[in-house]
């Protein structure tokens, strides 16, 4: 089979910012049908190639070829609108076109944005990244570029992403921290790393399997050339004239083994025990409280006589749709929003510590030490032990290097992350988290879960990261819009199946009524007029049956290998190109099956 020419094809690409490198002489190609997530490490340089890619930045040396004629679509991180242009106007992609324009409504729609004519100002950061999506939806691109595609959805919105994306033969390439969405929807990840790239051809609960197979055997290379340096040092340091001209060679192959046994591994292996802080028994009551906006003429309930006690050391997470209240109801928690009626009483003990969806603003001229070192020069552990401000922030990741950095040069992950160690280092026993996993890399998430899962004191987290609250939270809040809120104990995954097995139970009670009613009707048979089966449509009845057997098991083998992460890029391709043509043959043969069936029944 012919080599097929890949939709992107990457070749020794570097690029510098002044003295620093961020990836240098990586090369990696992206054929038709592959899903392809991109994960590093924040400041390492993933917003950067994305922007390098789309034209958007230079490089210093390499080559990117796209696939001729190749249609792009491109989604920003954080997209740009004119405040006063309407939701269609926006759109900018459908030039008009009717059968685009109607394109664009379908998607919006189905993205909950219905009222077209209304501003862009008026949009929450949610919408305005959903009418971004449509307007890169609806040119219908070859290949989709994707810059944190889930970053401000709600988990409603995400999970329609991950089922529009998966649907058909879609080229993909993303970057996302997002590690649910990464495992549903991807098939190849890429992780930048220490100025290189690795390529895992699989999903990403595969890359992480594999990725510890790769550190296990670095470290175990490092360990090897360690002990093989110190002998080779040793033999370096004799006189020169005692190792003689011949020895050339000897002298290259030790400075190559240096590289490698002074090579650092900055992956953490220690768990930080945060300090025994004290709570209370009294945490707060959330005394039958209610809240309601004005929200363009309606009125918009938030909580309606709402009740709460909250338990000592409870780690609660805080779901539902954008707009629903979340954000409002952790406000008058912290007395930053007054409620129409009740009251919140907090325990005098508790010290809240509070990481906003908006951030911190930072004095840009500051060094990342000096931040810390201005809430405090250490962190208390209990029992005697303590941590120092460098310690801590090596603990989440920034390397005596990085701590000396400026402000104005981190990217904006890292600033997060900053933010986020302020607000830790004051020590507080009661943590309200709004969506703190926006924008923080893959490692610092399982640094922060860990920190969270350990932690002594009390946690409100609102987050639509599923894989971040299944492994923090052990219970739900689920705030479901005109002040209906639900308290369910578990994390999200077990809301979900519990929330399908519901629908599913309502949608069989449905069917049993309409079965009930049609079994009331039933006619007496003896003089039944209605048409039967013919012997020739009895056959294809029996033959149907068969086919729609084979082309099950034919789709689940396919899926079954795609995630398998043992393909090549050829077979990638062709069982990509082969699962839509399946589906729509079974759908097909689904249809003409349940007409015959009707005919007989």
């Amino acid at each position: 089979m012919a080599t097929q020419i890949p939709y992107l094809d990457v070749q020794n690409l570097t690029k510098r910012f002044g003295a620093q490198v961020l990836f240098e002489n990586i090369s990696f190609s992206i054929a038709e049908g592959q899903k392809v997530g991109l994960v590093a490490r924040n400041g390492t340089g993933k917003s950067t190639l994305m922007s390098v890619l789309m034209d958007k930045e230079g490089y210093e040396s390499g080559s990117i070829i796209y696939r001729r004629d190749l249609k792009l679509g491109f989604l920003e991180q954080s997209p740009q609108f004119d405040p006063e242009e309407s939701v269609l106007d926006a759109c900018f992609n459908h030039k008009d076109d009717p059968e685009k324009v109607l394109k664009a409504r379908q998607i919006l729609t189905q993205l909950h944005i219905t009222n077209l004519e209304q501003p862009m100002g008026q949009l929450s950061g949610g919408q305005q990244k959903r009418v971004a999506l449509a307007n890169v939806l609806i040119t219908e691109p070859d290949f989709l570029m994707l810059d944190e595609p889930t970053n401000h959805l709600d988990l409603e919105m995400i999970e329609w992403l991950e089922g529009y994306l998966n649907r058909g033969n879609k080229t993909i390439f993303m970057v996302t921290h997002d590690r649910f969405f990464l495992d549903k929807v991807c098939n190849v990840i890429l992780e930048l790393d220490d100025q290189g790239i690795y390529t895992y051809r699989g999903n990403y609960a595969y890359y992480l399997e594999k990725r510890q197979e790769r550190m296990d055997n670095l470290r175990a290379e490092i360990q090897h050339s360690k002990n093989l340096y110190r002998r080779e040092l040793e033999w370096m340091r004799r006189q020169p004239q005692a190792r003689g001209h011949k020895a050339k060679y000897r002298e290259d192959a030790f400075y190559e083994l240096e590289k490698v046994a002074k090579q650092r591994i900055e992956d953490r292996q220690v768990r930080l025990k945060a300090s025994t802080v004290y709570i209370g028994s009294k945490i707060f009551e959330c005394q039958y409280v209610s809240k309601a906006f004005d929200d363009r003429g309606k009125k918009k309930v938030i909580l309606r006589d709402f009740y709460y006690n909250f338990a000592r050391f409870e780690k609660m997470g805080i779901v539902g749709n954008n707009g629903t209240g979340k954000s409002t109801f952790i406000k008058m928690l912290l007395s930053e929003v007054k409620p129409d009626s009740g009251q919140f009483d907090i325990g005098e003990t508790v010290r809240f510590g509070y990481f906003s969806q908006e951030g911190l603003k930072f004095r840009e001229d500051q060094k990342v030490i000096d931040v810390i070192t201005e809430i405090a020069d250490y962190i208390d552990l209990g029992s005697g032990r303590h941590m120092t401000a460098s310690q801590f922030l090596q603990f989440f990741l920034f390397t005596p290097e990085e701590q000396h950095n400026y402000v104005y040069k981190l990217s904006g992950g890292e600033k997060r992350k900053l933010y986020l160690c302020t607000v830790l280092m004051r020590n507080p026993n009661f943590l309200v988290l709004d969506e703190p996993t926006n924008d923080l890399d893959i490692q610092t998430l399982q640094v922060l879960e860990e920190y969270l899962q350990d932690f002594p004191g009390c946690v409100i987290i609102i987050s639509h990261d599923r894989y971040f609250m299944d492994k923090v939270v052990d219970h739900l809040l689920v705030f479901e819009g005109n002040g209906v809120i639900k308290d369910f104990p578990g994390n999200y995954t077990q809301y979900r199946e519990w929330k399908s097995l519901k629908s599913k139970e309502e949608e069989t009670a449905q069917q049993n009524k309409v079965a009930n009613t049609k079994v009331a009707k039933k006619k007496d048979y003896h003089h039944d007029d209605r048409r039967r089966m013919s012997y020739k449509e009895k056959r294809e009845y029996e033959q149907l049956e068969k086919e729609i057997k084979a082309l099950e098991k034919e789709k689940a083998c396919i899926e079954e290998a795609l995630s398998s992460g043992t393909l090549s890029v050829d077979e990638i391709t062709e069982k990509s190109k082969r699962l839509p043509l399946v589906n729509d043959e079974l759908d097909e043969k689904e249809m003409r099956w349940l007409e015959l069936d009707e005919l007989d029944h």
